[in-house]
């Protein structure tokens, strides 16, 4: 193939009509490796682009699954109409499961134009931020404990499940699926990173915290919140946490900054390590939609699957209790799994397509972001709100994590997957989440 034909689509107006145009593009975007580009006449800007009206009758019709947005009107009915939590819990499942699906279709054709990368950072992106919502929303409420189990369990969530699902899935079709061994790399140090700073508090919490329980008196009511299990919080009040506020929040600047420093590395000065290689039949693959189609469904799509969300979650609570499922497994199983349920349809799909790059963007780079990125700001945001989230998320927890990385690190190292390392994977998220069912 020529050069003009694997040259990236990102500045100029977003159609390109001849090699010194696409060329052009390319000097504009830096240095980036023509392999796994689409052509022109794949993107279909030359022979045709699609309508506002083809782009979007060709999003909802592609799958007699999209049945199931029917329920996406009840899920609002039910919430405003006061019809129960049951009514809305299930309603608002139903209506998740195929918004997620538009939302991984949306994602495929914005990466046709953007690139493998950048379109796993974009769905990532769209994914995390109901849960960064979230966050905030409970921070304001003081409810430290909800932030730190949710963003755990959202890591934990896209580490084991949805990449142990995409590797099984991405095994139906493919003995061997591969992918850029040095991206896989990066990504896992990047986790490891952020495994660590999560490791120090916990480290430090236990040799300081223990030292000081001993030598410092307890009041009665820090007692009592012990005994009782309220809040990890009001049992640290008899301790000194300025330490550990100091490290948690130094920690959550240099993360940012390492995240920043990420982001220009993977699509700035080395976004060829992260393109998958040329393959001839993702070359001849053609749009269905076209760019400003695809934008506004991926916001229309999030904006409506942020309150279907939102309605889940506010039921989640009086239906549990009624089945009496532990709150710390909810926090970290049930919550993440809804909440990813767009980034765990994506990867899935794409890796049976054998689009391993976009699978990883979803399910590794969307924890790379929890990890590095959501987490650190929620802790500088509690900071300006004067609440003392710290990066001290447990023993246990914080084990559970380290874990995860160091498995999703061996599994991936060698730059291919098949279906029994997803198994592995799936294997590992099962045992924690019995794990958490049990625990207090």
């Amino acid at each position: 193939m020529s050069s003009s034909e694997r040259s990236p689509l990102l500045g100029g107006n977003g159609s390109n009509s001849n090699s010194n145009s696409a060329a052009s593009a390319t000097a504009r975007t830096g240095r980036r490796s023509s392999a796994g580009r689409r052509s022109s006449t794949a993107l279909g800007s030359v022979d045709h682009q699609p309508s506002l009206l083809e782009s979007f009758k060709n999003l909802f019709f592609y799958s007699y699954f999209n049945i199931l947005l029917l329920a996406v009107p009840f899920s609002f009915v039910s919430h405003f109409a006061g019809w129960g939590a049951t009514a809305t819990f299930l309603t608002s499942f139903l209506a998740i499961v195929p918004l997620a699906g538009l939302l991984g279709e949306a994602t495929e054709q914005v990466s046709l134009r953007l690139g493998q990368t950048l379109g796993g950072l974009l769905n990532a992106t769209f994914g995390n931020a109901v849960e960064a919502i979230v966050g905030i929303v409970a921070l304001q409420q003081n409810q430290l404990r909800i932030v730190q189990t949710s963003m755990l369990g959202s890591i934990l969530s896209n580490l084991l499940l949805v990449l142990g699902c995409s590797f099984v899935a991405a095994g139906k079709n493919y003995k061997q699926a591969k992918f850029r061994v040095t991206a896989a790399q990066t990504n896992c140090s990047i986790l490891m990173l952020a495994g660590a700073t999560l490791i120090i508090p916990a480290a430090y919490h236990a040799s300081n915290g223990d030292h000081k329980l001993h030598t410092q008196p307890i009041g009665k009511e820090a007692t009592l919140a012990m005994l009782s299990g309220i809040s990890e919080n009001v049992f640290n009040g008899g301790r000194d946490l300025s330490g550990l506020l100091v490290i948690s929040r130094a920690t959550s600047i240099i993360l940012l900054l390492m995240y920043i420093a990420y982001l220009y590395f993977q699509l700035k000065s080395h976004a060829d390590l992260f393109e998958a290689e040329a393959q001839e039949e993702a070359e001849t693959e053609e749009a269905k939609m076209n760019v400003w189609s695809s934008v506004i469904a991926l916001v229309g799509i999030t904006v409506v699957t942020a309150f279907c969300a939102d309605y889940l979650v506010e039921s989640i609570d009086e239906f549990s209790s009624k089945l009496g499922i532990p709150k710390t497994f909810i926090g970290i199983i049930l919550l993440p799994i809804v909440g990813n349920a767009a980034e765990h349809v994506s990867a899935v799909w794409m890796a049976m397509k054998g689009k391993m790059e976009i699978t990883l963007g979803i399910a590794v780079g969307s924890s790379i972001q929890i990890a590095v990125g959501v987490v650190p700001i929620l802790v500088l945001a509690g900071w300006a709100m004067g609440r003392e989230l710290t990066l001290q998320f447990g023993q246990f927890e914080t084990v559970c994590l380290f874990l995860s990385i160091l498995l999703v690190n061996l599994v991936s190292g060698d730059g291919l997957s098949n279906y029994l390392e997803g198994l592995l994977l799936v294997a590992l998220y099962v045992i924690m989440a019995v794990a958490f069912y049990v625990s207090p």
